[in-house]
């Protein structure tokens, strides 16, 4: 039971917890709030840096996904909802990685696994693509290995473990890249082969691109002028050291009819930054995920 006190003069002293979370967060964030899972977290490869003494995969444009043994979430904390059919043998076990249709598919993959209830036919085509084994020991070599056995016993079609090589040297990484984007790939990530498993963001994990991507939260919607006027303009924005900014260019007409919501976390390249530290032509990607 939620109890309000007031003095004599009608003032309110006390608000019960529950009602003073519902007051500040709204009543349906209160209902779906759920911790966000904590995963490793990649940094920029830096262009001098041997990558011998590492595992290279290609970076998938696809939707981060935690698999806690029991259900999907996505980075934010919320649950994904797949058809029962897809989780059905999966491990028992934590697992991380991306669900994935191919490249170029982002948009329509968001689409589908973001629905509260999924269509079915949609889903098939649709695999979900290992790269990390949560809270095992041993190094990312052994750990990669322990994948490969839980996928081939689990013997679910859609459930597989992203490819890993090694290569000699930064010439080599260098022409698998351009191999990368010349087929429409996003860039590599390179997951140092000895490093044992751990949380937050970490140089162990590093990705590399032909751009700089970053991640911002919504803060405001700026409206348009001229083609743009009765839409969106830009996104103010704030990025993880607290700087704000604008996002106006890379969004669609139908992205700017219906713009990001305010809270959600967007993903926006760039070429470097400013001599006060803002993004240098940043450019909008992407929503990484539902507003937290």
């Amino acid at each position: 039971m939620i109890h309000v006190h007031t003095d004599k003069t009608g003032l309110i002293l006390f608000i019960g917890p529950v009602l003073l979370i519902l007051l500040l967060y709204g009543w349906p964030g209160f209902l779906s709030a759920e911790p966000a899972p904590r995963l490793l977290l990649a940094e920029i490869y830096r262009h001098d840096l041997d990558p011998s003494g590492y595992w290279i995969s290609e970076k998938l444009d696809g939707v981060r996904a935690y698999w806690d043994g029991d259900q999907l979430w996505f980075r934010s904390g919320r649950p994904i909802h797949p058809p029962n059919w897809f989780t059905r043998g999966f491990p028992k076990k934590p697992l991380d990685g991306e669900l994935w249709l191919g490249r170029g598919q982002f948009e329509r993959l968001s689409g589908i696994v973001r629905k509260a209830q999924p269509t079915d036919d949609e889903w098939h085509g649709i695999s979900y693509m290992l790269f990390e084994l949560p809270g095992s020991r041993g190094s990312f070599t052994e750990r990669i290995a322990k994948l490969k056995t839980l996928v081939d016993e689990a013997k679910v079609p859609w459930l597989r473990v992203i490819d890993q090589f090694r290569l000699p040297d930064r010439t080599a990484l260098k022409t698998r890249l351009e191999a990368v984007i010349s087929g429409g790939g996003e860039g590599l990530m390179l997951h140092r082969a000895d490093a044992s498993y751990h949380e937050g963001r970490s140089d162990d994990l590093l990705k590399l691109k032909p751009y700089l991507d970053q991640e911002a939260t919504v803060i405001a919607h700026i409206p348009g002028k001229g083609r743009h006027g009765g839409r969106m303009g830009s996104l103010l924005v704030k990025d993880a050291e607290g700087r704000q900014f604008r996002l106006g260019s890379g969004f669609t007409d139908e992205q700017r009819e219906h713009p990001p919501a305010i809270g959600s976390v967007v993903t926006f390249k760039h070429q470097g930054l400013t001599s006060k530290g803002l993004p240098r032509f940043a450019s909008f990607m992407r929503v990484r995920d539902e507003p937290n």
